[in-house]
């Protein structure tokens, strides 16, 4: 237990000193947007391009992997959705909202570092493979689901549709980054030495000012809403989720540091992500942001669980 806990702690307590910190008025509102503007823009970016750039995606872009992890994610997706609807009686943008918190896993600020501590940094290609997907899947369901419900509620054409699930989607940093990245690695595109250490030097920044600027945007989220709608969800984004992907992981034969990945993707938070998403379409924003906060705080615990029983 107590080596699970060393794996686990510090990229929590990186959170706490982010929390504290707003809490304390010690650091600024102002400086935790600006942080997580320097992390979401420019270095988890810069970070993902850089590891997608040059992963051998032949080896690391399985079918069986992937199918594991977003097959999980998928079901996420559509239990908060239905649950938000059919059990919480709450409209249809709510439900989209809800149910992308069930999707969209806090993969990069939890998943990267908690696994690169239990397993070491040469485990985490397969977490960059299933990265690489992350976004544009998401935000491809996510936006694409939106924009049809409003479609029908605002008797918007259909027609439009593609555009502007497209545009939301190219206007995102990490689809950005991850797009180039993938650019870059197909085309085996020759890179200078300066800017790929110039890149390198940004993206050592990303994970540990991401995980500090988390902890001070959570100091805002309050535990409000429907609790029981945020319960719920959050039992779908830390238990279903990964469950899902045990499952089908262990039904594929998964390698042992794919499967490792996956479940511990799979078992992170609802992302920060989950909230941007919901705010950017002012529905379900407390639901989201609780989500957050809760199932942050939750997978200290349920995190430990799955490292104690992975092989």
């Amino acid at each position: 237990m107590g080596d699970l806990l060393a794996v686990i702690l510090p990229v929590f307590v990186v959170i706490a000193f982010g929390y504290v910190a707003v809490w304390q008025r010690v650091f600024s509102d102002a400086g935790v947007d600006g942080l997580m503007k320097f992390s979401q823009s420019f270095a988890i970016p810069a970070l993902l391009f850089r590891a997608i750039s040059t992963l051998d995606l032949n080896q690391h872009f399985n079918v069986p992997l992937l199918f594991s992890f977003y097959a999980g994610a998928l079901s996420g997706f559509i239990v908060g959705l239905l649950g938000a609807r059919y059990l919480f009686n709450r409209p249809w943008q709510d439900s989209v909202a809800i149910g992308f918190c069930g999707l969209f896993s806090n993969s990069l600020l939890l998943g990267l570092p908690i696994t690169e501590r239990a397993y070491g940094p040469d485990a985490l290609e397969a977490n960059f493979a299933i990265i690489a997907m992350h976004s544009p899947f998401c935000y491809g369901i996510g936006i694409t689901l939106m924009e049809i419900v409003r479609a029908r509620t605002n008797g918007t054409p259909a027609r439009n549709l593609p555009g502007t699930v497209l545009r939301a989607m190219f206007s995102n940093a990490l689809i950005l980054g991850i797009t180039a990245g993938l650019i870059v690695n197909l085309t085996a595109l020759p890179l200078p030495g300066f800017f790929t250490d110039a890149l390198d030097l940004v993206a050592r920044a990303a994970l540990p000012a991401a995980l500090f600027g988390l902890g001070g945007v959570l100091y805002h989220y309050r535990p409000e809403g429907d609790l029981r709608t945020i319960a719920f969800i959050v039992s779908v984004g830390l238990i279903l989720h990964p469950t899902i992907t045990w499952i089908l992981g262990s039904a594929f034969d998964l390698p042992v540091p794919a499967f490792r990945s996956a479940i511990i993707t799979a078992a992170m938070a609802p992302g920060i992500n989950a909230y941007i998403f919901a705010n950017m379409y002012g529905v379900a924003k407390r639901v989201a942001a609780s989500a957050v906060l809760l199932g942050t705080a939750l997978s200290l615990f349920t995190t430990w669980g799955w490292l104690a029983i992975l092989p």
